[in-house]
């Protein structure tokens, strides 16, 4: 694995100034880039280590703290190992935070981090890659379906909400997507049921989308998160080799 360099850096976006964190090869080269969505629980240590080995692979990898119109990274106190289950109030104080940021948001959003991304010059030509985990996932779909001549690849992991029956569910951009799709579900998901896995890959389908949908045995939401309770090594280490092997195919 390559030596990265890991430093906060401060992205202007149409709301304000979100901050994130960058990672990339310790080499002086351009890489491909690699946009990060978090999950829930927002920019932390082990996303930072989580875009370290993304980047020790080869990407120039940007997590943007998506919630910034509250605050800035943590937006809330979290514990250094997170379970809902005895800290529910965690998830509540979350909840103004996440609130904070609409689909319509998300994307502007995403277009400046896309914008900065290429202007580095720690990156190389072409389009960017995206993965996501939890409610990330639906903005790497989004941001897919949105952008599509900018993004080449696009993956999601135990992702929330991505086929719901809601007028702006984010499967519906299917048929404007150019990039191959890999998802990872948990089966054991309350925010991802079977039905919304099968009406994604539907959509995706119906739409001609290079994708793979695939399910992971005995994983919990929020399965590649080794600072939480629902944390599961096996399933992450498979997130790792599908992550990879769709990154390095279409980038």
């Amino acid at each position: 694995m390559t030596a990265v360099l890991g430093s906060s850096v401060e992205i202007s976006t149409p709301d304000g100034i979100a901050d994130a964190y960058l990672s990339h090869p310790d080499d002086g080269s351009p890489h491909p880039a690699v946009l990060f969505f978090m999950d829930g629980f927002g920019l932390r240590p082990h996303l930072r280590s989580m875009a370290d080995r993304l980047a020790s692979a080869g990407y120039t990898v940007l997590v943007p703290n998506v919630f910034y119109r509250y605050g800035p990274a943590p937006v809330v106190e979290l514990p250094e190992f997170i379970d809902p289950a005895e800290r529910p109030e965690i998830i509540q104080r979350l909840g103004p935070a996440a609130r904070t940021l609409t689909p319509e948001g998300a994307m502007r959003d995403a277009a400046a981090y896309l914008d900065w991304l290429a202007a580095s010059p720690l990156t190389g030509e072409g389009p960017a890659g995206i993965t996501g985990y939890c409610m990330g996932a639906g903005l790497a779909l989004r941001t897919a379906g949105t952008y599509p001549d900018r993004v080449a690849a696009a993956a999601g992991f135990h992702g929330a909400y991505l086929a719901t029956e809601a007028p702006d569910s984010p499967h519906l951009l299917a048929d404007r997507i150019t990039a191959e799709l890999y998802f990872g579900h948990a089966d054991q998901d309350a925010a991802n049921p079977a039905e919304q896995i099968d009406r994604l890959a539907k959509a995706l389908g119906a739409a001609g989308v290079r994708h793979r949908s695939e399910v992971y045995p005995g994983a919990r939401h929020g399965f590649t998160q080794a600072d939480t309770a629902m944390y599961g090594a096996q399933v992450t280490e498979r997130h790792w080799k599908a992550l990879l092997d769709l990154l390095d195919r279409a980038l």
